[in-house]
């Protein structure tokens, strides 16, 4: 098998979705305020993605986790330490987070669901101790991206300038 085997098993993530597998898989999904955190455990032969559209779930619980950053990978190192992987083995990855879509706050400033994204998902990775081997995040440009399970690598490309939308 190649790490570009045509016969690989291939997951598109559409937002608010999660994919942990064992299997040799192409996961591949379309970001724009989105971000999407890869990790995978050598040893373990473990990898996922998730793709989370907010950066905190506000106690909605159990109702749709993989929406939000915090509990999407709450989720999966989770899945991944029910596995036998312990937290210094989980390898991460992270994308997206580009400025598309504006907010105004209470103190009337303009913000990026996308910088709040990559903001929650830093945060959570270094108060849980992950490895982040690399990031690409931010600017105004969507990203396509292609997880290679059995390897950790990945393809990305930048989509061509994204609108930017006000909420």
């Amino acid at each position: 098998m190649t790490p570009y085997d045509v016969s690989l098993l291939n997951v598109y993530l559409k937002p608010a979705e999660m994919h942990i597998t064992d299997r040799p898989t192409i996961i591949a999904t379309v970001l724009g305020s989105c971000v999407a955190v890869v990790m995978f455990c050598d040893r373990a032969r473990l990898a996922g993605m998730c793709h989370a559209m907010l950066p905190f779930n506000g106690g909605t619980n159990g109702h749709d986790p993989y929406r939000y950053v915090d509990s999407s990978i709450a989720c999966m190192i989770k899945r991944f330490e029910s596995k036998g992987v312990k937290r210094n083995e989980i390898k991460v990855k992270l994308f997206g987070g580009a400025d598309v879509l504006y907010y105004i706050e209470e103190d009337k400033e303009r913000h990026t669901v996308g910088k709040k994204n990559i903001a929650k998902a830093l945060e959570i990775i270094n108060s849980e101790k992950l490895n982040l081997l690399m990031s690409d995040v931010g600017g105004t440009s969507g990203r396509k991206i292609f997880f290679f399970t059995h390897t950790g690598e990945i393809l990305l490309k930048r989509l061509s300038r994204t609108i930017q939308r006000s909420l």
